[in-house]
């Protein structure tokens, strides 16, 4: 590969960055991402591509890396100059990919420590005795959940065990959030957002539907509506990292920096080893 792409105006790949920036690493271009100052990728890391606004916006940064500014006032003074302005682009096409949704893995609607990787409970728990449309709708419930594992290929059919589930009970919450998912996944964020909606309707105390709504706001920009959702997806469950960490994020763009410090310090603390934690102790130096 060339240093340098062909045509002056990108697209840029990952080495070309480097070669030109040295003071901005992976993690940067990372950060930048989720701060919507370049544009999201759903590439692999090594073959995401930069255009020539990227390229400026990178270019400014590694200057004032260089000059020994701290990244977080970097971040902050680049969220400023864009506001005020009309970023139609703001969000990329696959800019979903990039962002954590919440999965219910349990018919137990109030337990507070659900996500993505925690395994599915066994036993008869699941399916509640003494009503044969219940443990059929939970029966689907769980089909749905064991196929809904990340992997595109399953994706149709866990969306069709969903839906088989609402036929039999429509209010089913864990269904609709899940299938919520499904649809956020493939940026159909308009049918997303109304069944996040409608879940927290049926169930109020659901963090999930709250955190991923909340996910939804932030794509778009709407981070009034965001910080709502994230406060509220904290409080039901402070001891979900995304969480603290979204809201962390969001706090920052409203320009509320002193109000994000402790969902800084909750996101080091509840996820050490995560993958903003050094994001995380940039905005707490």
């Amino acid at each position: 590969m060339t240093p340098f792409p062909s045509s002056a105006g990108g697209p840029y790949g990952l080495r070309d960055i480097r070669s030109l920036y040295p003071a901005v690493t992976e993690n940067h271009l990372r950060y930048l991402e989720k701060w919507g100052l370049v544009r999201l990728s759903n590439r692999p890391r090594d073959l995401r591509e930069y255009s020539f606004a990227d390229l400026l916006t990178i270019k400014q940064v590694a200057a004032e890396l260089e000059r020994g500014t701290p990244l977080r006032v970097v971040l902050r003074s680049l969220l400023a100059e864009r506001q005020g302005q009309l970023e139609l682009d703001f969000a990329s096409p696959h800019a979903a990919s990039d962002t954590p949704r919440a999965k219910v893995v349990s018919l137990d609607a109030h337990k507070p420590t659900r996500n993505a990787s925690t395994p599915l409970p066994a036993g008869p728990t699941l399916y509640p005795s003494g009503n044969p449309q219940a443990a059929l709708a939970a029966k689907y419930f769980v089909e749905g959940s064991r196929l809904d594992d990340g992997d595109e290929r399953n994706m149709e059919d866990a969306a069709t065990a969903y839906r088989r589930a609402l036929l039999i009970d429509p209010d089913l919450v864990p269904a609709i959030v899940n299938l919520a998912n499904i649809r956020y996944a493939r940026d159909e964020l308009i049918e997303a957002q109304a069944l996040y909606e409608r879940a927290i309707g049926l169930d109020p105390d659901c963090f999930e539907a709250h955190f991923n709504l909340g996910n939804i706001h932030h794509d778009l920009g709407r981070y009034d509506h965001a910080l709502v959702c994230y406060r509220d997806a904290v409080a039901l469950n402070p001891g979900y990292p995304d969480a603290h960490f979204y809201l962390a994020v969001t706090l920052e763009k409203g320009g509320y920096s002193q109000e994000a410090k402790p969902h800084w310090k909750a996101y080091q603390e509840l996820a050490p080893k995560g993958e903003w934690v050094e994001l995380a102790r940039e905005f707490l130096e």
